[in-house]
């Protein structure tokens, strides 16, 4: 799914900031420790922004599929309802994969 590079440098920088935070332990460097802390959380606030957008996106597909399936049953053709249903269904997955 989309924004699976924003995901992955949150997750490196989560990553980063806990080896800062190890090693600033280690070596009594409060600093560098609290480096780690603010890094690891900025990590963890990009991958959950990420997150937020996929099931925005999910939302706008699924509600996209419910017009288009509504449309289909109002016009009396099957092809367009059942796109309508993929449709929806796939925008629910998506929000369901970013939770």
């Amino acid at each position: 799914m989309g924004n699976t590079k924003e995901r992955m440098k949150g997750a490196a920088d989560e990553a980063m900031g806990n080896i800062k935070q190890a090693v600033g332990d280690m070596t009594d460097n409060e600093r560098l420790e609290a480096e780690g802390v603010a890094q690891e959380r900025g990590g963890e606030a990009r991958q959950e922004a990420a997150k937020a957008s996929e099931r925005t996106k999910g939302a706008l597909q699924e509600a996209g599929g419910n017009i288009k399936q509504a449309a289909g049953k109002l016009l009396d053709n099957e092809q367009m309802q059942a796109e309508g249903m993929a449709k929806e269904a796939e925008g629910e997955a998506r929000q369901r994969a970013n939770q």
